[in-house]
């Protein structure tokens, strides 16, 4: 107390003109705060958005087909658009300019997920690749699938295995030719035997009974994706998350356990026959990821529960992504008759019509690849990608973007903008001739499989078997809709975008000589 009156007697502060300068100092100071903070404020805002009701937001305005309904509030309120969703804050990303600095200038800061309750418990507490956050964890996992497993090495090995499955189909194709065949089935089946073969050699089915366990399988891992993507009050308040008042959880568990008891299954099999020579000399990716955990490095181990947790992601992810995306583009070749000529007339040049398809032909269809490219911009099968999560708050074309909040980049919006493409809505595959944009996310007008360090760590594998799989049908078969109907490519969101009306064809042989069908 001394010290200060000492100290205001220095500055003479009893001194009228003194005390009015120093007020006025003071009140300056004051302003310049004040003005300060709302600069600051003004400066750190949140993007735009709609206004929502007190406690739940927007919640009760979400519309169930995300992707269009997102697209709508970017034409509204730009390329940046906030949503609250109870006590979660929901960023939208419709331009490439701003997917650019989200995935690639703070690549690292938003490189882990808001994991949904859901997929948490798909994946045993979210230790799959998919929901680990970045870490050491992570890059191990990463390192074992993309390296190691995923790898246009390790799929090499594997060739007869999915060569195998895709002969099989044709060969179970040809005496259903003149009936109708459900092109998303008939593809889910086939992925789903080159998975499981991959995974530890396939089951011991046969025929009908083999294309059951197929469509329960389908029906398991469409519900499961569903789940993943339905709105779920756990996520938007977590504090009720223990409560799963939609009961989806439970759901969720009850699917997973099914699939569970597969696992064990298989890994039991294995591990007691893990001294015999024939098991020893297997070449799938269950033997290889069983070796990876029995030599993993002490500081970042492979768990069992994270073994487990990639056997799921390769069913899940692997299975109707893959199919899905088959179904988008027979339906477009279908509705496009010229698409389709210019195809076939390719195929025809590069494997003739007295030799069958493999898979290294697929270089050397440029125009079929073409296709791919144009099925998976009109149709990207991630249409929002998996949701990102700033590990700080960040600054996004100036807007704040507030550490955990959950980041949705609306790859469906960005690869439809008429900004970027010439007659987006048009199926055209000409767009992709002459190297035109890669799927591994280099281009911000174009990466259905995302872009950055968490981009699809199986995209080698899903171009192999959408374009192997793709280019047999279309080579084997000729394809016609049943009299009277009519191409409908409607979509149906989710995790994972499907047909709203399954696709069925009719095929007929297209080559003279039936032993190219055994």
């Amino acid at each position: 107390m001394e010290l200060t009156f000492n100290f205001l007697l220095t500055l003479n502060f009893f001194n009228p003109n003194h005390q009015t300068c120093f007020l006025f100092t003071l009140l300056a100071a004051f302003l310049l705060i004040i003005f300060y903070v709302k600069l600051s404020r003004r400066r750190l805002q949140l993007p735009p958005g709609p206004h929502g009701v007190p406690l739940l937001g927007n919640l009760p305005f979400l519309d169930p087909e995300l992707h269009t309904y997102f697209t709508k509030l970017g034409k509204k309120y730009g390329s940046i658009v906030k949503l609250q969703l109870g006590r979660k804050i929901c960023i939208i990303v419709n331009s490439p300019s701003v997917a650019h600095e989200v995935l690639k200038v703070h690549d690292i800061t938003f490189a882990n997920r808001d994991v949904p309750q859901a997929g948490r418990v798909a994946t045993y507490g979210g230790f799959d690749i998919t929901w680990t956050p970045y870490g050491p964890e992570w890059r191990m996992l990463r390192k074992v699938c993309a390296i190691k497993m995923l790898s246009n090495a390790s799929l090499d090995t594997v060739y007869e295995l999915r060569r195998r499955e895709v002969r099989n189909t044709v060969a179970q194709l040809y005496p259903r030719a003149g009936s109708v065949v459900n092109v998303g089935e008939q593809g889910f089946l086939t992925v789903f035997n080159v998975i499981t073969s991959m995974l530890w050699g396939g089951s011991t089915l046969e025929g009908n009974q083999k294309e059951a366990v197929a469509a329960e399988f389908r029906k398991m891992v469409s519900d499961m994706t569903e789940l993943v993507a339905k709105p779920n009050i756990s996520d938007f308040f977590p504090c009720l998350a223990g409560l799963d008042l939609q009961g989806i959880e439970k759901q969720m568990l009850k699917l997973v356990t099914k699939l569970d008891s597969i696992f064990d299954k298989m890994i039991d099999e294995r591990l007691r026959k893990a001294d015999e020579e024939e098991n020893r000399d297997k070449n799938d990716f269950l033997q290889f990821l069983l070796k990876v955990k029995d030599e993993s490095d002490s500081k970042t181990p492979l768990t069992m529960v994270q073994l487990k947790a990639l056997l799921m992601d390769m069913v899940i992810g692997g299975t109707d992504t893959s199919s899905n995306t088959i179904e988008f583009a027979m339906a477009e070749i279908m509705k496009n008759p010229k698409v389709a000529e210019k195809a076939m007339e390719e195929l025809t040049v590069v494997v003739g019509k007295q030799s069958i398809v493999e898979e290294s032909h697929i270089q050397s269809l440029p125009y079929l690849k073409a296709v791919m490219k144009e099925t998976l911009r009109l149709h990207p099968i991630l249409p929002l990608l998996a949701p990102h999560c700033p590990s700080q708050t960040t600054i996004i074309s100036n807007y704040t973007i507030p550490k955990v909040s959950r980041v949705f980049v609306n790859v469906w919006a960005i690869q439809r903008d008429p900004n970027h493409w010439e007659n987006p809505l048009e199926f055209d595959p000409e767009r992709f001739l002459n190297g035109k944009f890669d799927i591994y996310g280099s281009d911000f007008r174009y990466f259905p499989f995302g872009s950055g360090r968490r981009n699809c760590a199986g995209i080698s594998m899903a171009e192999r078997m959408v374009m192997y799989l793709l280019a047999t049908l279309l080579h084997s078969f000729d394809w016609k809709l049943k009299e009277g109907k009519k191409i409908e490519i409607e979509e149906k969101f989710g995790i994972v975008l499907k047909m709203k009306k399954p696709l069925v064809l009719i095929p007929t042989p297209r080559l003279s000589n039936p032993t190219l069908y055994r």
